[in-house]
């Protein structure tokens, strides 16, 4: 939806409310602190019913202290007129104890004295409080311009096509300040609370959605649908018992036959081992052992010996004289053996 049509469908839809609500009385002469209080207990309830609570509130409790240490129980039961106490309750408690832990005193008169913008968000601030609760408390004690709006006239909104299902969920009302005066915002701001009470107190009934026709007939297909209750997975039913098993004997088994070796093929260049041969065991002799041979290199000395001393035969018999080529080794006498 454009925003000229959303500014033009909020002044109509306005115009069809105030034919089904007469606007309410508020108090001025309260505190900020007695405004902020009056806000937890007025948000999902009638305007009669907060006030009486309030008042009792007042005339019960020494002050607002003991209400802070009161149990939650204590206050759902002085606060039983409302649409919820228990809720309320909570708001009421937690609020109260956000303010004490920030001040030590039950006194706010110190916000009047900031501008709007740095005041509301201190308010914001405070555990307990709600969208509802700031705007109550900017429109009636701050002197600001904001419409209060709840649960139930949120959904009646979503209904009319005015917001989206995300502007809701974000407290959000786009363009109705604009559409609504300043001088006119507490005397809409009651005519829209009463609708937002009508509207949350059953948002499914018969009653809401009659009322929804009523202001806005072409809302038929927008109004507020039940959710579907999720569905509990099916029990699984536990498994049934296995039946006994019998023993297993285990069977030898046999040795799984081992594949054949591939035979090699036969190499012509390597020629084939010869089994080893049996030691040969020799018979004990009384012949003596031959004797062993000679070293091969005394057979070599001695040949070079021989070719020398051949040599030397020569020279000595008028031949030219050969200078012997010196080897570098010692040269051993030689003695011939005598026979055996």
């Amino acid at each position: 939806m454009t925003t000229p049509n959303r500014g033009t469908r909020i002044t109509k839809v306005l115009g069809q409310i105030k034919k089904h609500f007469k606007p309410a009385n508020v108090a001025k002469n309260r505190t900020l602190i007695e405004h902020l209080l009056f806000a937890c207990l007025l948000e999902n309830s009638s305007y009669e019913a907060a006030e009486t609570a309030f008042d009792r509130l007042v005339k019960d409790y020494f002050d607002w202290n003991e209400v802070r240490v009161s149990t939650k129980r204590e206050l759902a039961e002085t606060l039983k007129e409302l649409n919820d106490p228990e809720q309320a309750a909570e708001r009421l408690k937690r609020t109260l104890h956000s303010v004490f832990e920030s001040v030590y005193v039950y006194d706010l008169e110190h916000l009047k004295k900031q501008n709007l913008g740095q005041a509301t968000k201190t308010i914001e601030k405070y555990e307990g409080t709600s969208p509802f609760t700031v705007a109550y408390v900017t429109q009636n004690a701050l002197g600001g311009h904001a419409i209060p709006a709840n649960q139930g006239l949120l959904i009646a909104f979503v209904a009319f096509d005015l917001i989206t299902e995300k502007e809701a969920s974000q407290w959000h009302i786009p363009g109705l300040e604009r559409a609504v005066p300043k001088s006119k915002g507490t005397e809409m701001s009651t005519i829209l609370h009463q609708l937002g009470v009508e509207v949350g107190k059953s948002p499914y009934g018969p009653n809401t959605k009659k009322l929804l026709l009523a202001i806005d007939p072409e809302c038929k297909m927008r109004l507020p649908k039940k959710p579907e209750p999720k569905q509990a997975p099916a029990p699984v039913a536990p498994p049934a018992p296995a039946p006994p098993q019998k023993p297993v004997t285990k069977q030898p088994t046999k040795p799984a036959a081992e594949a054949p070796a591939p035979v090699a093929a036969p190499d012509k260049k390597k020629k084939v081992a010869a089994p080893p041969a049996k030691p040969i065991t020799k018979s004990p002799s009384t012949k003596a052992p031959a004797p062993a041979p000679a070293p091969k290199k005394k057979v070599k000395k001695k040949v070079v010996k021989t070719v020398k001393k051949k040599v030397a035969k020569k020279t000595s018999g008028g031949s030219p004289s050969v200078k012997k080529k010196s080897t570098g080794k010692p040269t051993k006498k030689i003695t011939k053996r005598k026979p055996k």
